[in-house]
Parts: C-alpha cells; structure tokens; sequence
C-alpha cells in the first residue's frame, strides 16, 4: 500500500471531514488536553531554567570558575612561580589569591560570627561582584588609614553598623601561636579592625556571611603571611574543563582543583533532580491527560470500519492500516503539542517582556525569570509523541483485528 495514500487518510481524519456523530470532539478535547500538558512543561521547564541560571549568577560571586586549595591543611604557600605558569595557560583570565577563615566580628554590643576574605582588588574583576555592590559603596578595599572592607548588608545591619557613620568593625581570630590561651588570655586573640567602605547585595546567604578585606592585613591577622587558602581563577568557559585537568596535572596531588559545579555539587545535583522530577510528574500528568485520546481512536476505528473493509479488499494487510491509525494518534499529539508549545513560548516571552507574575519576599528580581531553552522544547515534544504512541497502540491493533476476521477470536 502507498505510504502517501496512509499519509491522505490520516490527514483526512484528522480534519474530521464527512464525520457527523461525536469523534471530532474527541479528538479536538484530545488535542486540547495535550496541548495545556505540552504548555505546562514549557513553562515549568522556562521556570526552573531562569531560576537556574539566577542561583548561578548570584553564587558565582563567591565560588569562582576554578578554585585551587591544599588538599590538607587550610593554608598554603604562594609559589609566585606556579602562578605565573597557571596565569599562561591558554583560556585562564584572572587568577587572585584568597585567605579565608571564620572570625567573631563585633561592633558597639552587637556581635556575630562571619566568614572573613582576604582579597586583592582584582577579586572584585573575577567575579562580577561590582554589580551588587550598594549606593556610593567603595568598589575596592584599602590599606590606608583607615583600613577599609566591604561587608555584606545583612551584616552590618546585625552589626549596628554602616558606611555613613564612623562605624568600625572589630574582628577577632584566635591567635594560632598562643599554645595555652587559659594561661596567656591577653595575647589569645588578635584584632583587625575595619572601615566598612562598601556594601554587597548578592543574597540573604552571602549578605549575611562575608566580609571582604585588604588580603595582607587578613594575612596578618591570620598569622599566614604570605599563604592563602585558595588561588581563584576566571577562566573561558570552553576552556574550564581542559584547564581543571591541567591545572590538576600542574600541581599535583597536594592541590585540590575544583570547578564551580563541585564546589556546590550538592546544590547543582538539588536543582537539577528537582527539574527531572517536575517532568516526570508532567509525564505521568500527560499520559492521564490523553487517556481520552485511546477512547477517541476505538471510536474512530468503529467508525471507519467500512474505510477498513475498502482497504482490505484493495489489499492491505493489517500493518497498513495499524500505521494508519497509529499515524493518526501521532498526529493528534503532534498537533495539541505544537499548539501547546507555542502557547507555552508565548506565556513565557509575555512573562519575559511584561514581568506580570511577581515573586513575593526578598528576592533579586522582583518578577519570576524564565528562559526558554530549544532543547526542552525537543524533549517536550519527543515525550508527547512517545506518550502518543503508546496510547495509540491499542486502537491501532483494534483496527487490525477489524481488518482481519481471523484474529477477532484471539
């Protein structure tokens, strides 16, 4: 049998011509539930993608491309050296090095415990920080007198503190060389203390952790001078994975090279099971949704069976008419989802233009972020047509066994 002559009759019944009893209804409210379900999956998708790739805009703030730390111990010493050599590697941008650790800050009665960063000027250059930066916050962090940091808001909120004032905060670290600090409480600890020049916005997690500060004096704080506790590197993103291998290879087993997916794996591996449970939820949703689709198509087939008969004495077999009808189930998922996806996009590019759904509480944007990625609109499709194909079936072989007397009784 011609392929095209399959390809006519199912065209034909999906326009539903010469049909006056209830099937075209059927399949328009088939096509219909397919398409809410294929508009459902683009939005959500679009949701989850903009939402995505707005935690990894904030975190790359403060987790870099590439992070190299000692694989013990949480200082190391600067190789001026080996930083020239990573620094000429092909696709590395910036490389800055970093001294991290927990102190108790305090200002007037107010204290808290933060994360202190000691950082060169070209950290702020690495990691975008300069845009989250508050009104007439310094962009930098100084040496001079006063010595100057840049704290996130919520801190200094907590601290009583703020830039406009002659605020000055107190950071105190347990001093590494005091072995018995019960017995020499006055020189136990060492103090810092900062102008806090500037203030971040990023997110309540980092608002409320670090503070950036000249990385010598953090250094002197510290006891560490000359070591840090990471070199951080902006690198080309094509090139990130080549440089994790060389740089692993360039500094051995001593060092630990780490990419920004895992220093947060366990957030990328939240988000990203997160999304693939939301889409087997829709799936299972879809397949609910077009199980009307089987009855649609039984009914279809009960009233083509004269059609059958035609057929069957022209001389198709019953795999003729199975892809007959197995066509016409994939063309009803086709069109509802074609028609969805289109829907879905355009939600989503009003959402885009207009922002007219709002995120409620504290949050960057004040709209939720969408973003519309080609290659879920492929999976959202493929998954329709797979689901319609699958519910096409058994009315497909119904419309065999019509065709075939013979296999009526099995």
């Amino acid at each position: 049998m011609n392929n095209r002559l399959i390809w006519k009759l199912a065209f034909r019944y999906l326009l539903g011509r010469g049909s006056a009893n209830a099937t075209p209804v059927l399949s328009r409210i088939s096509m219909g539930a397919v398409a809410v379900s294929s508009a459902a999956m683009i939005i959500i998708f679009s949701v989850f993608n903009g939402l995505e790739s707005l935690v990894k805009d904030t975190y790359k703030v403060f987790y870099p491309d590439i992070k190299i730390s000692a694989a013990r111990g949480k200082f190391f010493a600067v190789d001026s050296n080996k930083i020239k050599e990573i620094k000429n590697l092909k696709g590395i941008q910036i490389v800055t090095p970093v001294a991290e650790d927990k102190v108790f800050a305090v200002n007037n009665d107010q204290q808290n415990i933060i994360t202190l960063k000691g950082i060169e000027n070209d950290y702020i250059s690495l990691t975008g920080l300069k845009q989250y930066l508050g009104p007439g916050s310094a962009d930098s962090v100084s040496t001079g007198s006063p010595s100057t940091a840049i704290a996130g808001r919520h801190i200094l909120n907590q601290l009583g503190a703020d830039m406009n004032t002659l605020s000055r905060l107190v950071l105190n670290y347990i001093n590494p060389d005091t072995k018995n600090p019960a017995a020499d409480p006055l020189n136990a600890i060492v103090t810092l203390k900062l102008y806090p020049a500037g203030e971040f916005m990023v997110s309540d997690e980092f608002d409320s952790k670090f503070v950036l500060a000249p990385l010598v004096l953090v250094q002197q704080l510290f006891h560490q001078p000359g070591r840090c506790s990471s070199l951080e590197i902006k690198a080309e993103p094509e090139a990130i994975a080549g440089l994790q291998t060389q740089l692993q290879k360039l500094l051995g087993s001593t060092f630990k090279v780490e990419t920004r997916f895992e220093q947060n794996k366990s957030l990328y591996m939240v988000e990203s099971g997160e999304k693939w449970a939301v889409f087997a939820i829709l799936v299972l949703v879809l397949f609910i949704a077009t199980f009307n689709m089987t009855g649609a198509l039984s009914m279809l087939v009960l009233q083509k069976r004269k059609d059958i008969a035609i057929l069957r004495a022209m001389g198709a077999q019953g795999a003729t008419i199975r892809s007959v009808f197995l066509l016409e189930g994939l063309l009803w998922s086709f069109t509802g989802g074609l028609i969805g996806i289109l829907l879905g996009c355009g939600i989503c590019l009003i959402q885009l233009q207009w922002k007219l759904i709002k995120m409620g509480g504290s949050f960057l944007v004040d709209a939720f972020p969408v973003q519309i990625q080609f290659r879920d609109i492929l999976l959202d499709l493929g998954t329709i047509l797979i689901v319609g194909l699958i519910i096409s079936w058994y009315p497909a072989i119904r419309a065999t066994r019509a065709a075939d007397p013979s296999l009526k009784s099995t």
